[in-house]
C-alpha cells in the first residue's frame, strides 16, 4: 500500500515541476517546444486521474469501516494509532486531490498556449492579406 502512495507522491512532484516549467517566463521558441513536449505526454499521464480516484474510493471505504476509538475503553496506544490513521488518510486525500488538480492545471495551461498560438497565426494571416 505504501508503494501506491509513493508513486502518487512522485507523480505529484513531477506535475508540480511541469507546472512550474510551463508558467516560468521563457523565450517564445523555448516555451513552444516545452508546451509541445508536455502536450505529447499529457495523454499517457491521464492515467493518474482514475488512479487517484480509485485511491480516494479506497480511503472512503476504509474510513467508513474503520473501528472507532472514542470511548474511555480505548487505551492510549489504540487512540494514538487511530489518530495517526486519520492523519494519514487526510494527507492521502490531499495528495489525490492535488494530483487531479495539477493534471487539470497543466492541461489548461497547454490548451491556453495552443489557443494563443492559433490566434496569433490567424492574426498574422489577416495582416498579410
Amino acid at each position: 500500500m505504501a508503494l501506491q502512495w509513493a508513486i502518487l507522491g512522485y507523480v505529484v512532484a513531477a506535475e508540480v515541476a511541469i507546472a512550474l516549467l510551463l508558467t516560468l517566463p521563457s523565450p517564445k521558441i523555448i516555451k513552444d517546444q516545452i508546451v509541445a513536449l508536455v502536450s505529447l505526454t499529457l495523454q499517457p499521464i491521464t492515467g493518474v486521474v482514475p488512479f487517484a480516484a480509485f485511491q480516494l474510493l479506497d480511503i472512503y471505504w476504509k474510513n467508513e469501516h474503520r473501528l472507532m476509538c472514542t470511548s474511555e475503553v480505548c487505551t492510549a496506544s489504540e487512540r494514538d494509532r487511530y489518530e495517526k490513521a486519520i492523519y494519514k488518510a487526510q494527507r492521502n486525500v490531499i495528495l489525490c486531490v492535488s494530483a487531479c488538480l495539477l493534471y487539470w492545471c497543466i492541461f489548461r495551461i497547454c490548451k491556453f498556449h495552443k489557443d494563443i498560438k492559433e490566434k496569433e497565426e490567424v492574426q498574422k494571416r489577416y495582416k498579410n492579406k
